[in-house]
């Protein structure tokens, strides 16, 4: 069964964390309202109709807002959250406040242009910050859409003809209590908006020493393996598996006698630009750098289309090559010269050390026997030697791209012959 990317798991927990928190403050926030509610409101306006229908729809609005709360917590926690569902979450919290001030026009009689005199249209700032926290800009622009839409259509309503009663209850809304209560929206939309700031901070903290882990491991680690270890697998990298990859070892001809005598910035600048070209035709066709050992580099190749992306990754490398060639050429120096050796065949994988100090290492026939071809390719006058495995696993034609069957070997170490093809000396 094929894993979950890295970047997926981690989003995916950390959607599930802040919908869990969304729910918290979801539930805190309806009760805050009700207490203040219950604590500046209670008992004003007992004698007009209209208020204490008023207050009830407030008091079941925030009431079904805890409960929306309360499930939304179940939902996270139990394991049944899916990533679809923070839509239709958005879309209550939005709707809470709308319908609860499209009933508080209709009760009270106000025309569209009082609308921001409803307690209710005061939530805009909670709702708005619940959705800052889940750091999703489309579902940001969402709920900025749908909140603005709303009270855009709500400013519009029919308007009524001010009576003095109408002035009378607009007044009201006006006096302490319903401005106390206004305060507190805005004091609590400010808390999450806090919280969203803690959030991102601890985000950012978290993604630099992310950041500085990965940077460590891949001192010591091909990439590929820094992820894996930082998605919680290294006790199944540690325990190590047979698995099938086609090995390639690079090798500089004749570094050891041109680097004798030579400043050694200049031997530095070489080896890193040779590094440089390696790494290139190596990301480009999905391998892995095992190690750069001096002036030669092991590299592996796995998955699916290992063996005809490593032979791809031959031909842009000696393309590289060739283009470094030319311009060392154009400035006097040497070209380039590499002897390259590839194998496929199963080998044994996994990471060793301790916490001080990792390392990936791959063992086995298949190694061994990749870098016995490479060291073959001085006496047998070619660039590239690869196995017939190689080349039957790409399903490569020889003859027609270019390779020659070389005489079959019985390389050291070995107690079978191995079938293998050459490819022709870079041109200089």
């Amino acid at each position: 069964m094929k894993s979950e990317p890295l970047d997926t798991k981690l989003l995916r927990q950390a959607e599930v964390k802040v919908e869990r928190m969304v729910a918290v403050l979801r539930v805190a926030v309806a009760g805050c309202l009700l207490a203040a509610f219950l604590i500046l409101v209670k008992g004003e306006g007992a004698n007009q109709s209209y208020l204490r229908i008023q207050w009830l729809l407030a008091l079941l609005t925030l009431l079904s807002y805890f409960v929306l709360g309360a499930i939304s917590y179940w939902l996270a926690t139990s394991g049944r959250f899916r990533r679809w569902m923070v839509w239709p979450a958005v879309t209550l919290d939005c709707l809470f406040m709308l319908v609860n001030t499209w009933a508080g026009l209709s009760n009270t009689g106000f025309p569209g242009e009082l609308t921001f005199l409803l307690p209710p249209t005061w939530l805009v700032p909670v709702i708005l910050a619940f959705a800052v926290l889940r750091f999703n800009p489309y579902l940001q622009a969402y709920c900025v859409v749908l909140t603005v839409g709303g009270l855009f259509y709500l400013t519009l309503w029919q308007p009524e003809e001010i009576t003095p009663d109408l002035a009378a209850r607009a007044e009201f809304m006006l006096l302490l209590p319903p401005n106390m209560v206004r305060i507190v929206m805005i004091a609590l939309g400010g808390l999450v908006l806090i919280v969203a700031a803690y959030r991102a901070r601890q985000l950012l903290h978290s993604s630099i020493t992310d950041a500085r882990a990965r940077a460590n491991l891949t001192r010591y680690l091909p990439a590929q393996m820094a992820d894996r270890l930082a998605a919680g697998e290294l006790s199944e990298l540690r325990k190590g598996r047979q698995q099938e990859m086609v090995v390639m070892f690079v090798d500089i001809r004749g570094f050891t006698q041109w680097s004798e005598g030579r400043a050694p910035e200049e031997v530095g600048a070489y080896i890193s630009e040779f590094r440089r070209r390696v790494q290139r035709a190596v990301g480009q066709n999905q391998g892995m750098i095992d190690k750069f050992i001096g002036d030669a580099a092991m590299i592996l190749f796995e998955g699916e289309s290992a063996a005809a992306r490593s032979l791809v990754c031959v031909d842009d490398l000696l393309v590289e090559l060739k283009d470094w060639g030319r311009e060392r050429q154009a400035e006097g120096r040497e070209p380039v010269r590499v002897g390259i050796g590839l194998h496929l065949g199963e080998v044994f994988s996994g990471v060793v050390g301790d916490a001080q100090r990792l390392e990936y290492s791959v063992f086995g026939d298949t190694v061994n026997t990749a870098a016995r071809l490479e060291e073959l390719t001085k006496s047998a006058g070619v660039d590239v030697i690869a196995s017939a495995a190689v080349l039957q696993a790409a399903g490569s034609e020889p003859a027609r791209e270019g390779w020659s069957a070389l005489p079959t070997e019985h390389l050291r170490g070995r107690s079978s012959w191995v079938e293998i093809f050459g490819r022709g000396a870079l041109e200089g």
